[in-house]
């Protein structure tokens, strides 16, 4: 396995990724194909990266989106962490996140912050979140709808 850059191939199997998770609302996966054209249609934008883990046959199995917080000095967002359901339970999103990490530190960043959700599906993305070091620094009630927070984590990077 390895990661490299998001590619024009890689389009349609982050679409599956995304639908076959059973996760995300068709809204959300309408954000998340939105960045992904936005990375893959300008290649001089600067806000948004995406990287994927590949299997040995370079498919993609697992991607993570991010990029700089805007006036700033090294705040980066993670905007998407997603892995192939068949994947998942093998260290892929893991590795995914710690290559992160070091991007933000080759970077010169400080900090990585995650927002999500309150609700029962994402309690998964929070643990792994919790397992990797981050802690919840702002929770926002009813931020999405009534009954579902916006939760804020944060991991600093030294």
């Amino acid at each position: 396995m390895k990661i490299r850059s998001l590619a024009q191939r890689d389009r349609a199997r982050l679409h599956s990724m995304l639908t076959e998770a059973q996760v995300f609302t068709h809204e959300e996966i309408g954000v998340a194909m939105e960045l992904i054209g936005i990375v893959l249609e300008d290649a001089n934008q600067e806000d948004y990266r995406i990287d994927c883990m590949t299997n040995d046959e370079d498919q993609a199995i697992g991607y993570v989106c991010y990029g700089p917080v805007p006036m700033t000095q090294g705040t980066f967002d993670l905007y998407w962490i997603v892995v192939d359901p068949r994947c998942q339970g093998q260290g892929v999103g893991s590795r995914l996140l710690h290559f992160l990490e070091g991007v933000v530190r080759e970077r010169k960043g400080r900090m990585i912050l995650i927002d999500t959700s309150s609700i029962p599906q994402y309690e998964k993305a929070q643990k792994f979140y919790f397992y990797h070091g981050f802690q919840e620094v702002a929770r926002v009630p009813d931020y999405y709808h009534p009954g579902n927070d916006r939760i804020t984590f944060c991991k600093k990077i030294s």
